[in-house]
Formats: structure tokens, sequence, C-alpha cells
């Protein structure tokens, strides 16, 4: 004999695991779909992250390589420069007047403002005190200690960059008239 009021607890009971499973059923492929949407979402935002880097390391590249090729210009028209400035220094007063003398000042006077235009400055040096990231100290002689004497070579700076340091003669902290003495 089977008593039927256990019977209908038990069918029920049985129902409701069954409509448990059934709902775990449901829900199973809701939480996948879920999971999957943060998986691909998180994919996404990595993938926008990647580009946004690759985008800005391209860019940082291509300002590298016109900086880099603005200085190896710079670079090669210095000596130029440096020629017409000892040209135009040492340019006797008699033919000062000529007309193709006039024409190597103008040339000259044109270089130098390119050069600032590219953001090129020269390098304080005269009288300065010897500072080794902007200038080469090429001798010593009599003078103030660790003091800039003499400038040999002009020295220049693109930007905040040093691309030729000054060659100078610096003190090396004996008295001028000393050393005629010693002689």
């Amino acid at each position: 004999m089977v008593d039927k009021r256990s019977a209908s607890k038990m069918d029920a009971e049985t129902e409701s695991k069954q409509e448990d499973a059934a709902s775990e059923e449901e829900k199973d492929p809701l939480a996948e779909a879920l999971e999957s949407a943060e998986t691909y979402r998180g994919n996404w935002q990595r993938a926008a992250a990647d580009l946004a880097n690759y985008k800005r390391r391209v860019e940082q590249d291509r300002t590298e390589n016109a900086r880099l090729a603005n200085m190896t210009l710079v670079v090669n028209l210095l000596p130029i420069f440096d020629d017409l400035d000892r040209a135009i220094a040492t340019m006797d007063a008699s033919i000062a007047g000529l007309n193709w003398v006039q024409g190597v000042v103008a040339i000259h006077r044109k270089l130098e403002q390119l050069l600032e235009a590219m953001s090129v400055k020269e390098i304080a040096a005269d009288g300065e005190t010897f500072d080794p990231a902007k200038h080469e100290a090429v001798g010593k002689q009599a003078g103030e200690d660790n003091r800039v004497l003499h400038v040999l070579q002009k020295g220049y700076t693109l930007g905040d960059r040093v691309i030729r340091p000054s060659m100078v003669m610096v003190g090396d902290g004996t008295e001028p008239d000393s050393d005629k003495d010693a002689k």
C-alpha cells in the first residue's frame, strides 16, 4: 500500500527539483552569454588600448625621425656657417663696401635666420663657468679657475639638446702675470 499523501508529496518534490533543474538550465545559457559578453568586452577594450598605444608610438617615431633629420641637416650646415662667420670677421675694411662682399654678408644673415627658425641657438661660452655638458675644453691657460677664457669654435643647441659643444680654452687658476714672471 502506498500512501497517497506521501506519494503526492514525493511527486511535488520531484516536480520542484525538475523545475529547479530546468531553471538552472535556463540560467546557464544566460550566465554563459553574460560571461562571453564580458570576455568580448574585455578583449575589445584591450584591443582599443593597444591601437591607441600603437598610434602614439607611431607619432612619437615620426616626430623623432623628423627631429633627427633636422639635426643632421643642421650639423652639416654648421661648418658652412662657421666659414662664413670667419670670412666676415676677417674681412678687410677696404673691401667691405664692395657689392660681392655685401652679398656674402647677406648670405650669412639668411643662413643665420634659417638656423634661428630651426630653433638652433648659439651656446653662450665666453666668460662663463666651464660646463662639460655644453663646452669641450681643448686646453688650459693662465686665468680664473674653471672659467672659459676663449671660444675656439662656437657650440650650438637644437631646442634643448646640444648638437655641438663649444670648443674652449679654460682657466687653470693661475694668474696671467705670475705665468710671465716664472719664465
